[in-house]
């Protein structure tokens, strides 16, 4: 379990704060959906999280422990446990598909054997087993430079996979892509959280997306917390003041 209490963060020099009292409980299972315009504090959300970011008030609790009183080698272990999936993608283009994903296993091994690009058979096998199920094993030997976005986001989820993830953390992860793209990725996003029963938290500009997939929405309005609930009783009125405008439910 995931649990924000009163977390508040201040980057230096800012007059305002990123997120400002956000108390959140996330349980295994959810597959939530963050909404809300730029600089609603959507990606420091993710962040603290993710151990990136450290709050300034309030904490965030991982199983009971305080992410900020964690080691540097605790916080790595934690983010080993956390897939993370990117708006750009963040893979290395002169890679194949194959060793792109291989990089998933890099914070479970010792670091000369990721220096010297070394996997095992059963490494590569695993490999191939999650490229199945994001659709992309016949290119795993194609470089990543020659795909498309939705094929490189695809590439992401399946390094994300290769962690053994108990959670997804997803930062606008299909914001750069066309919205049939974007669907047929979220809709890949959501088949593996449920076949593993992860939790997954996941930032989205897309109103429709979210209301398709997801089992619980946040809306963030200035680093504020204004909706959690049902994707089914986010009507216009929730949506106008996420969005500060008229939007059709």
């Amino acid at each position: 379990m995931i649990e924000l209490d009163d977390v508040t963060v201040y980057y230096p020099k800012a007059e305002e704060p990123a997120v400002s009292r956000v108390n959140l409980s996330l349980q295994p299972g959810e597959f939530v959906c963050v909404l809300g315009p730029s600089g609603a504090g959507k990606s420091t959300l993710i962040r603290t999280i993710n151990a990136l970011q450290p709050v300034t008030y309030g904490q965030v609790l991982i199983q009971g422990e305080n992410v900020d009183e964690m080691s540097e080698a605790q916080k790595r272990a934690w983010r080993s446990r956390a897939g993370m999936i990117f708006q750009h993608f963040h893979l290395i283009p002169r890679l194949t598909v194959q060793q792109n994903v291989l990089t998933g296993l890099f914070g479970k091994r010792r670091a000369f054997l990721n220096a010297a690009g070394f996997f095992s058979q059963r490494e590569k096998e695993k490999a191939e087993r999650v490229l199945k199920k994001v659709g992309l094993v016949d290119m795993a030997r194609r470089r990543v430079e020659a795909l498309s976005g939705g094929q490189k986001q695809r590439v992401g989820i399946a390094r994300a996979l290769m962690q053994e993830p108990e959670v997804f953390l997803g930062d606008e992860p299909v914001a750069s892509l066309d919205p049939g793209t974007a669907r047929s990725v979220f809709g890949i996003l959501k088949d593996v959280h449920d076949k593993q029963q992860l939790m997954s938290l996941i930032n989205v500009h897309d109103v429709a997306l979210a209301k398709s997939f997801a089992t619980r929405v946040i809306g963030l309005v200035g680093g504020e917390m204004i909706y959690d609930g049902p994707p089914d009783k986010l009507d216009s009125r929730n949506l106008e003041m996420i969005y500060g405008k008229a939007i059709h439910a």
